[in-house]
C-alpha cells in the first residue's frame, strides 16, 4: 500500500452562516458546525483512503471563538496520522472578516475515520507522510493521542504508552 501525504487528503469547505443556523445570539449553532466539521473529516478520510469511510470518534472539539450570522465560514481538514485500519483528521476552522478579508481561526478538531468495505469491516489504509512542519508536529501528537485513549479505555498497560510517558519523564 503506497503512502499518501498529507496533503493529498486536504479537504476545505467554504459557507457562509444562514439565518436558520444560528441560535439567539446570532451566532452558529455549534451543532450545526459538527456537522460542517464531519463532512469535511470525511472527504479527507476518503481521499486518503480511497475507501467508505465512517465517523469512529470526535476526539477534540474547540470552540473557541464565536461564528456570527452573515460570517464566511472555511473549514480545513487532513488526515494527520494512520493507524491500521483507523485516520485521525485535523480540522482547522477559519471565519473570515467581511470587510478586510481576514482570516481569523476560530475554532479547531480532531476526528478519527475508519475505513471498511462494502460490508461494513475495517479495512486497512496507506501510511501518511507528513511534510510541513505544522503536518510532523499533529503526526507526532497523534500517537501520543492513541496511546492515552488506549490506556484510558484499558487497552493499553500504561508503562507500554512509550510516546506518552516521554513526556512525563
Amino acid at each position: 500500500m503506497n503512502p499518501r501525504t498529507a496533503s493529498e487528503s486536504l479537504t476545505i469547505l467554504t459557507d457562509l452562516v444562514l439565518p436558520s443556523e444560528t441560535n439567539p445570539l446570532n451566532n452558529l449553532f455549534g451543532g450545526e458546525l459538527l456537522a460542517r466539521m464531519d463532512r469535511a473529516a470525511s472527504i479527507a478520510a476518503r481521499r486518503h483512503s480511497r475507501r467508505i469511510t465512517v465517523t469512529a470518534s470526535v476526539n477534540h472539539v474547540a470552540f473557541n471563538r464565536s461564528i456570527p450570522l452573515g460570517s464566511v465560514v472555511t473549514v480545513e481538514a487532513k488526515v494527520s496520522r494512520t493507524f491500521k485500519t483507523s485516520m485521525e483528521i485535523y480540522l482547522d476552522v477559519w471565519i473570515e472578516d467581511r470587510e478586510s478579508g481576514n482570516k481569523t481561526k476560530a475554532n479547531e478538531a480532531i476526528y478519527t475515520f475508519v475505513a471498511v468495505d462494502e460490508s461494513g469491516r475495517p479495512v486497512e489504509v496507506a501510511p501518511v507522510i507528513p511534510e510541513t512542519e505544522l503536518e510532523k508536529q499533529r503526526y507526532d501528537a497523534a500517537l501520543r493521542r492513541k496511546q492515552l485513549s488506549l490506556v484510558l479505555a484499558g487497552k493499553m498497560k500504561p508503562d507500554e504508552a512509550t510516546e506518552l510517558k516521554a513526556l512525563f519523564v
